[in-house]
Parts: C-alpha cells; sequence; structure tokens
C-alpha cells in the first residue's frame, strides 16, 4: 500500500490537538511543564493537511484554565471547538457560559491519577449532558478499565483518547466501542497500541466509533504526529474492507457529527 497520498482523506477534522499559550498559567504536572505551543505553530505543522474543524483539549498542565481556551477557540473560528477540565463542584451557571464559547465537554484524566470515583465521574457526566449536551472524554489507561467499562457504559455521550493507551486493554476499548463509545485514533507517539491492528479491529467493531486526532504537540510523547501516520490509518481501514466512506468517517463525519461541527 505504501506512503501513496491518493487515497487520503479529502477533508479532517482533528479531533485533539492542544494549544499551549505562555500567556496564560501553566501549571507542573509530573514535574513537567511544556514548551509553549501556539496556534501559529499549529497551523505550521498542518499545513498542506485538509483540515476543515478541530478540538482544542485542555492538558493536565491547564487546570480549570479556561481563559486560554476561549482565545483559542476566538481565533480559530467557528468550526472548531474545546474539551475543557471543571472541578465536580463547578456551577450550571459556569457550564451553560462555557457553553456559549463552543466548549462541548470536560476531560477526565484517570491515566494521570486525577480522578478515581468512577461513580462520581458517571453521575458528573449525566450532569453536563442534561446541562448542555456535552460529553465526557476520559484519558486512561485500558488496562485499568476491566471494572469500569459496565459504569462508564451507562453515560450518555464519551470518548476515550490515543485507543486507550494499552495494548492489552483493546479488547476492553472495543467493548466501549460496541456500546457507541468514540474512541480516538490520536497519540500515535505515546500509546502502546499497535495502531493498525487497533483501527482495524474497532473498525469492524462499530464504524462510528473511530475519530482521528493529531495529538499535537505531542507533549511528554515518543515523537510527535506525523504524515505517516495518516497513511498508517488509512492502510489499516482498507484492510478492513472499508473504502473511501470509512476513510471520510474516520477522519471527518464522525468527529463532525460527535462534536456538531457545522
Amino acid at each position: 500500500m505504501g506512503n501513496n497520498r491518493d487515497n487520503w482523506p479529502k477533508r479532517i477534522i482533528d479531533s485533539h490537538l492542544h494549544i499551549y499559550d505562555d500567556e496564560f498559567p501553566l501549571i507542573e504536572n509530573q514535574g513537567h511543564i511544556p514548551e509553549p505551543f501556539y496556534i501559529d505553530d499549529y497551523r505550521n505543522l498542518t499545513r498542506g493537511l485538509p483540515i476543515e474543524g478541530g478540538v482544542i483539549v485542555s492538558g493536565s498542565f491547564q487546570g480549570f484554565e479556561q481563559r486560554y481556551l476561549k482565545a483559542a477557540l476566538e481565533n480559530l473560528g467557528d468550526n472548531f471547538v474545546g474539551v475543557t477540565q471543571l472541578p465536580g463542584s463547578v456551577s450550571d451557571e459556569k457550564i451553560q457560559q462555557l457553553n456559549e464559547h463552543r466548549i462541548r465537554g470536560v476531560r477526565v484524566n484517570l491515566k494521570r491519577g486525577v480522578h478515581r470515583d468512577i461513580e462520581g465521574i458517571v453521575e458528573f457526566g449525566k450532569r453536563i449532558w442534561d446541562l448542555a449536551g456535552w460529553h465526557l472524554e476520559i484519558y486512561v489507561d485500558s488496562r485499568e478499565l476491566d471494572d469500569m467499562v459496565p459504569t462508564l457504559l451507562k453515560l450518555p455521550k464519551l470518548s476515550v483518547d490515543h485507543l486507550g493507551m494499552a495494548k492489552s486493554g483493546l479488547s476492553q476499548v472495543r467493548r466501549l466501542a460496541e456500546g457507541g463509545v468514540k474512541i480516538k485514533a490520536s497519540g500515535f507517539g505515546r500509546t502502546e497500541v499497535n495502531v493498525a491492528d487497533a483501527v482495524k479491529a474497532l473498525y469492524k467493531t462499530n464504524p462510528d466509533a473511530l475519530m482521528f486526532g493529531t495529538d499535537l504537540p505531542g507533549t511528554r510523547s515518543n515523537r510527535s504526529f506525523e504524515p505517516s501516520d495518516i497513511t498508517t490509518i488509512v492502510n489499516a481501514l482498507e484492510s478492513a474492507d472499508g473504502g473511501a466512506d470509512a476513510v471520510d468517517k474516520v477522519f471527518y463525519q464522525n468527529a463532525r457529527d460527535f462534536y456538531q461541527l457545522p
């Protein structure tokens, strides 16, 4: 199959990117503070890709800071939305106000030990859905999902970062995909998963589940996104007997529907 770009997606929604603007506070996490990564940096690194929209995701370094996200979304325009971090104690009014700024979900960091109360997380997920139609996004090592899957499937709307991170947890991620959870094909330099095998398996499990994301800038990752990652996903979809329609779903349509983009 090679690196022929003729079968590449004609349009892309980048479902997972980060912006680290040092005009706003950045918080040390596990001894690390990221280098700044501005919107212009993102545009430079994705120049030539048919990106028509995307999702800015708050990282652990940004805590509950919302100003950077509002500013970035205003700069990038209506085809970009945000996934933020919020405490469970956040007011209804705050959620509704953030919704006006095109924030569409809350990220819960299970990977770095920020949250552990799964029942509480589900209650929070139901609350933000009822208030604003928001989803929860979880960053988790899928090896820890065994006992969580039945509880997580109670959520009205859920996504999982980076193919679930762990190769041995793929069966649990497939259970979530089977239940309608969105799975991000992202974080190629940080996941232990064989990306091609996971994409093929998850597409066969649920063609509506996968959403592509660059995970730029790839902070704390072994490597950042490379265009060859697109080829890897496209080739995997082809080997799963998915043609151009499958490529469009994974790189564009699934994310457009999930995030209700224009």
